[in-house]
Parts: structure tokens; sequence; C-alpha cells
């Protein structure tokens, strides 16, 4: 029989933390982590070379800032970011996000700097 872990609950994984830009990894599928990140204000413009970058907004409302361009997500709305494309997120007010990426990935890519998560924790 397959092994079933059970549902997870998103508003519960959510509670456990607070501190904003610091992922969580909450599942993994094959070899990409899902993580739960709480986020406000601005993080660093940045980019990843090898991976896309999947935000999924579960409460809260982000905008992801390109070089040419905004996009603005609310809750139950996702965006995949392009590899190699430098982004920024930003949100005004506390922003509850998944996101979908390759295990081992760096949160600042390319950008390094005080707001690198050098911990994801599994919750």
């Amino acid at each position: 029989m397959p092994y079933d872990p059970g549902a997870i609950n998103l508003d519960d994984k959510f509670s456990k933390f607070s501190k904003h830009w610091s992922p969580h990894i909450i599942a993994q599928v094959n070899d990409l982590h899902i993580k739960s990140v709480k986020v406000q204000g601005e993080f660093v413009w940045h980019r990843h070379e090898d991976t896309d970058e999947l935000f999924l907004v579960h409460k809260g409302k982000l905008t992801i800032k390109y070089r040419d361009r905004n996009v603005t997500l609310g809750a139950g709305e996702l965006h995949v970011i392009p590899k190699g494309v430098e982004h920024k997120p930003i949100a005004a007010e506390e922003c509850e996000i998944l996101l979908i990426e390759p295990a081992g990935t760096i949160n600042t890519g390319d950008a390094g700097g005080e707001l690198t998560a050098h911990e994801e924790p599994r919750i």
C-alpha cells in the first residue's frame, strides 16, 4: 500500500511561523519542494538561472516586479517566473504564498545577501 501522509492544512502550516521571507518546506513532489512563505515589504532583485519558479498566493496580495512590467496576484492566483528572468516580489501588507521549485533552490537566486535563507525547515 502506498504511503499516505494525509491532508496538509495550509492555515495550520502558516500558523507555525511569523518571520517574513523565510521559506518552510511543507511537502515534496519528486525533486520539487513545496514551500510556505510569509512575505511583507520588498524582496531583492534576483534571478534563478537554472529553474522556473512558481508563486501561488494563499492569502493577501503580491506583486512580482519585472524590469518592464508588474504582475499582481491575489488569493488563489499563481504565476510562473521563467528561469533566468530578473524579478522582485513585493507585498504592501503581509501575504502568504506557496513556492514550488526544485529542491535546493536558493531564495535570493544570484543576488545573495541578508535575506538568503540558509536553512529551510520542514514544518
